[in-house]
């Protein structure tokens, strides 16, 4: 029997910025039982767009299932920040949150910082793959019964199981550990795009780069290619690279404007032999794109066994049938014996 696909939505709407109407475009997909949502953001001053992070955190309340997945760039941006910011995002929406990684190549955007200058891709890949690297150590930072919250004793947290990451790297320094408790997840769902090109024997540098950062951190890729042979091909060589864990969506452009457009997506949703798990699908009106696939698309997909009908738990990585990681510090020997010291104290 044929698996189910794995699907998820941009949400990316140019010019609009209040976070009333991504909540809205996420309920439709939730309504779709979508796997997540994706936001897309930038340092660039233009198009205008609302900082996705922040607006996922807002709809997070606002939703119950569907996964919230938003752009964050590791370039002009410490990884200690990123990796609070996430895991707060993991809290507030109990479980749902990934993070697609990201990098800022302009000049403009180097400008509006004055922090450093431009940097070839390659080498914000590389600094983005260590970015991560980071961020997985935090999240493990903290046990996941770290917190004895006992009113009794006034001990917040067992020291024993809050961990130094003592990371050295090219681009960072990070002793740690983090100052939040471990996120529901263990650690958010990463997610990076990559193109069918950077698999290529004469990839880009930066295209080899950003496929290094997704053989190592990545749970999920987003995967661009021009057709389904390619598609095929890209995602064997990933599978080869990293494993089965990963879970390959292929993006997939969604102008819905009527039944014609739809079927012929229904076609490429159902074709065999791609390769990948689903589709990473880009409306061209959300609003629009977005009803449709709810209403039509995907009620057509259950019928046929390619899509469930309701979700399988809370989490995201439970929608992606990926297991919780365990903290890499839990099976650490202990150095000492639990105090009541408060938390600014055991991580300053």
């Amino acid at each position: 029997m044929t698996r189910p696909l794995h699907l998820s939505a941009a949400l990316d709407s140019p010019g609009r910025l209040d976070a009333g109407h991504y909540a809205a475009l996420a309920r439709i997909a939730e309504r779709a039982t979508l796997d997540f949502v994706t936001l897309d953001d930038s340092f660039a001053a233009a198009p205008q767009r609302p900082d996705a992070l922040a607006t996922l955190a807002r709809i997070a309340p606002l939703t119950e299932r569907i996964g919230l997945v938003p752009t964050v760039t590791t370039t002009h941006t410490e990884p200690f920040h990123t990796s609070i910011a996430l895991n707060t995002l993991d809290w507030v929406s109990e479980g749902r949150a990934g993070w697609l990684v990201g990098v800022s190549t302009t000049e403009a955007e180097a400008r509006a910082f004055g922090r450093r200058p431009v940097a070839p891709a390659d080498e914000l890949w590389a600094e983005a793959a260590d970015a991560a690297e980071v961020a997985a150590r935090l999240w493990d930072s903290w046990e996941d019964d770290a917190e004895i919250r006992d009113t009794a004793t006034g001990r917040f947290v067992d020291r024993d199981k809050l961990h130094y990451v003592d990371f050295e790297g090219r681009y960072f320094s990070v002793r740690g550990p983090s100052i939040t408790p471990r996120p529901p997840q263990g650690r958010p769902v990463v997610a990076v795009p990559v193109a069918a090109a950077d698999l290529a024997p004469d990839a880009s540098a930066a295209g080899r780069a950003r496929v290094a950062t997704a053989i190592r951190h990545a749970d999920v890729v987003l995967l661009d290619a021009p057709d389904r042979a390619a598609r095929l091909t890209a995602a064997t060589e990933l599978r080869l690279r990293s494993g089965e864990h990963l879970r390959i969506l292929a993006r997939l452009d969604a102008a819905l404007p009527d039944r014609a457009a739809e079927e012929r997506l229904l076609a490429e949703l159902t074709a065999a032999g791609t390769g990948v798990d689903g589709f990473h699908l880009v409306p061209a009106e959300p609003e629009r794109d977005l009803a449709a696939l709810a209403e039509r698309t995907a009620p057509a997909l259950r019928a046929a066994g390619l899509l469930r009908a309701d979700y399988p738990g809370r989490t995201l990585r439970e929608h992606l049938g990926l297991v919780r990681p365990a903290s890499r510090y839990a099976a650490a020997p202990a150095a000492g014996a639990t105090d009541s010291r408060s938390l600014a104290e055991v991580t300053r």
